[in-house]
């Protein structure tokens, strides 16, 4: 925090007013499933991004970017999407979801200060985006509450960077608790949390470095038909967490996806998988049983991979060598360690929650990984993080 407030009064000449504590995040399960009003399991990470603001005595908008050494500007009246300014699109994005609703912002400068880069995966993105909405809308004392802070949010994705606004992200980022997982439901826009204290576990964050390289698009999933052929397998049920089911009948499923292409159907299973994967593993995590949540968490990476097809050889051999941590026979169905690729897939970021005593052995499979495949992965032990935060009185 103080660092922030230095490099800020070294570019600009002044303190900031005040700083914004934001988090990354990751998705456990079900970060798919969201374009059919499903639910997903995310956690806020220790990775802390830190925005600082000042007001400016110009009509301007001046950012930089700490770590990538960068400053961009831009004119309130005039604010658009640059191709060559990149990270400070998803800045200007906040400013314009401001103005668009109706907000009056003025000349502002921003410092961003992380240690951990947009492009490894681990939301640090849409930490710098909420993080700037909050140091916005408190330097100016805008009168908007956190559910229009969030439609702000929502404008400045869809209206001006034209990307989707993904709730989960929103809400992991904004509203997460320590020693606690954050679970969103898409049908209904409300959030609830998941106590997580496995004390003898600890949570590996690895960046594979992997390049993305996307082999199919996910909207041949997300078309209508798809959504109302998965709308027709729902079963609705009092007694489940979010009041349903999807049919479990083989051949009903079989039936209903006969109408679409082998490939898509093999998605939308996975799709219909998963959401028993998250209920089954909110269920055992209050339940404290690790051993049925982490058989979920490597179901799903195994389906991620084998139905979904955005998984890759090297976070599957990295995930596969998590599973031979213990190679007893009665832990394939209560194992003791378990992993997954998480965020876009294609590459980058997986997570293995392991034994404390697996993490020398976990970091000396990572050295054998980069001597077979030639990338030097980086990895963080994390933990269930608080979400966004004000920092004020800064002197």
């Amino acid at each position: 925090m103080n660092e922030v407030s230095v490099i800020h009064k070294k570019i600009y000449g002044e303190l900031p007013k005040l700083i914004v504590e934001t988090s990354g995040r990751i998705h456990l399960l079900g970060e798919h499933s969201w374009f059919c009003k499903d639910k997903t399991i995310s956690m806020a990470v220790n990775l802390p991004v830190y925005i600082a603001i000042s007001p400016s005595e110009d009509n301007q908008a001046h950012f930089y970017f700490h770590q990538l050494n960068d400053s961009k500007k831009t004119t309130l009246s005039s604010i658009k999407v640059k191709k060559e300014d990149r990270w400070s699109n998803n800045v200007k994005a906040m400013i314009y979801g401001f103005t668009s609703g109706g907000f009056e912002v003025k000349g502002m400068n921003i410092t961003i200060y992380t240690d951990i880069l947009p492009s490894a995966g681990f939301g640090i993105t849409t930490a710098i985006k909420v993080g700037t909405a909050l140091a916005i809308r408190q330097l100016f004392k805008i009168p908007c509450t956190d559910d229009q802070l969030l439609q702000v949010i929502e404008r400045g994705n869809k209206l001006f960077l034209h990307v989707g606004n993904y709730i989960a992200d929103n809400y992991a980022v904004l509203y997460s608790k320590p020693g606690n997982l954050i679970i969103t439901d898409h049908a209904t826009g409300e959030y609830d949390y998941i106590p997580f204290d496995f004390k003898d576990k600890k949570i590996l964050l690895t960046d594979a470095k992997v390049p993305r390289i996307s082999i199919w698009d996910e909207e041949i999933v997300r078309q209508p038909e798809n959504v109302l052929l998965l709308g027709d397998l729902r079963d609705r049920k009092n007694n489940v967490y979010g009041g349903w089911i999807y049919e479990q009948s083989a051949t009903e499923i079989n039936e209903t996806l006969s109408v679409i292409s082998e490939d898509v159907k093999k998605k939308l299973l996975y799709i219909i998988k998963e959401h028993q994967f998250v209920l089954d593993s909110r269920e055992a995590i209050l339940n404290g049983n690790f051993g049925v949540f982490a058989r979920c968490v490597n179901q799903s990476h195994e389906l991620l991979s084998d139905l979904y097809k955005i998984s890759c050889p090297e976070i599957d051999w990295i995930l596969k060598r998590v599973s031979e941590f213990e190679p007893k026979l009665e832990y394939v169905r209560e194992p003791v360690t378990c992993g997954r690729i998480t965020g876009k897939g294609f590459g980058r970021c997986l997570y293995a929650i392991v034994r404390k005593k697996d993490v020398e052995l976990y970091m000396k499979k990572l050295e054998e990984y980069e001597r077979i495949f030639g990338f030097k992965p980086e990895t963080f032990e994390v933990k269930p993080a608080k979400g966004s935060r004000i920092i004020k009185n800064i002197k």
